[in-house]
C-alpha cells in the first residue's frame, strides 16, 4: 500500500451522498461502505476530521423557498447534520475506529461540544473526528463548515467526496458535451461559478492556500488514492 501524502484531512461528505440510490432518508449499505473508506485511510495514520451535510434528510434552503422561515429551517438542517454523523460513528466504531461527534450546537446528551484544541488532540490521539451542525450558524452551509473547521485544525487538505467524479463545466449528468478539470484555481473556479463549493468556502480556502480535491466516493479506494496524492478527480488550489 501506498504511503500518505498528508498527515491531517479534512473530509467532507453530503448528505446526498449517504442516501446511496434513494432519494432521500439513510441508506445503510452505504454508511456502512463510506466508514469502510475512512477507516482504511485511517488504518494508514492518516488523522481524519468529517464534515458531514444533512441533505439527505432536511434541506435549509430549500425549505426556506417555500416558505419557512430561513433561520429555523437552517437549524433543522443542522439537527439532520448531527443525525447523520451518529449514523457514520456507528458504522465506524462498528469496524473498531475510535470516534468522536462534535456539534457547534448544544446536544450534550449524544455529541461533544465543538472545542478547537479538544478536537485537535482528540485527533492527535487516532481517533477520527466528525463535526456536525455546520458553524452552528445560519446562512452558512456545511461547505463554509468545512472550509473553516479545516483552518481551525490546520488540515492539510480539503477533500470533497461526491457522487461525480470531479468538477466539470456544467453539470456531467444533464450535458454530456461538459469537460472535466483535473486541476484549476479558486479564482478560476469563482470567476466560472464552477461547482466545487459555495463561494464563501471557495475564498476561505484561496485566503488560507488550502487545497481541495473533489472526486467520486463511490469509486471504491479512490479516498485512500487521494490520500496518498495520487490524481483522482479535481485539485483546486490558490
Amino acid at each position: 500500500m501506498s504511503s500518505a501524502a498528508y498527515k491531517r484531512i479534512l473530509l467532507k461528505i453530503s448528505g446526498e451522498v449517504l442516501a446511496g440510490e434513494q432519494s432521500f432518508g439513510l441508506d445503510a449499505r452505504m454508511i456502512q461502505y463510506i466508514a469502510s473508506e475512512v477507516a482504511e485511510v485511517a488504518a494508514m495514520g492518516v488523522e481524519v476530521a468529517v464534515v458531514i451535510g444533512g441533505g439527505n434528510i432536511f434541506r435549509g434552503v430549500s425549505a426556506s423557498a417555500t416558505g419557512m422561515d430561513r433561520v429555523a429551517a437552517d437549524h433543522m438542517g443542522m439537527l439532520a447534520t448531527l443525525m447523520n454523523a451518529l449514523a457514520l460513528q456507528d458504522s465506524l466504531e462498528k469496524r473498531g475506529v475510535f470516534t468522536r461527534v462534535m456539534t457547534a450546537i448544544t446536544a450534550a446528551q449524544v455529541a461533544e461540544p465543538f472545542i478547537r484544541r479538544r478536537a485537535i488532540r482528540h485527533l492527535e490521539k487516532g481517533r477520527v473526528v466528525i463535526f456536525a451542525a455546520g458553524t452552528g450558524n445560519p446562512y452558512f452551509t456545511t461547505d463554509t463548515a468545512a472550509a473553516l473547521r479545516a483552518m481551525e485544525i490546520a488540515a492539510e487538505i480539503v477533500i470533497k467526496a461526491t457522487k461525480v467524479d470531479g468538477v466539470y463545466t456544467a453539470d456531467p449528468r444533464l450535458d454530456p458535451s461538459a469537460v472535466k478539470f483535473d486541476e484549476l484555481t479558486y479564482l478560476e473556479a469563482l470567476t466560472r461559478r464552477l461547482h466545487v463549493m459555495d463561494s464563501t468556502a471557495m475564498s476561505l480556502c484561496m485566503d488560507n492556500m488550502c487545497p481541495t480535491v473533489v472526486f467520486n466516493l463511490h469509486a471504491k479506494g479512490h479516498l485512500r488514492q487521494v490520500v496518498c496524492g495520487e490524481r483522482v478527480g479535481t485539485l483546486v488550489r490558490g
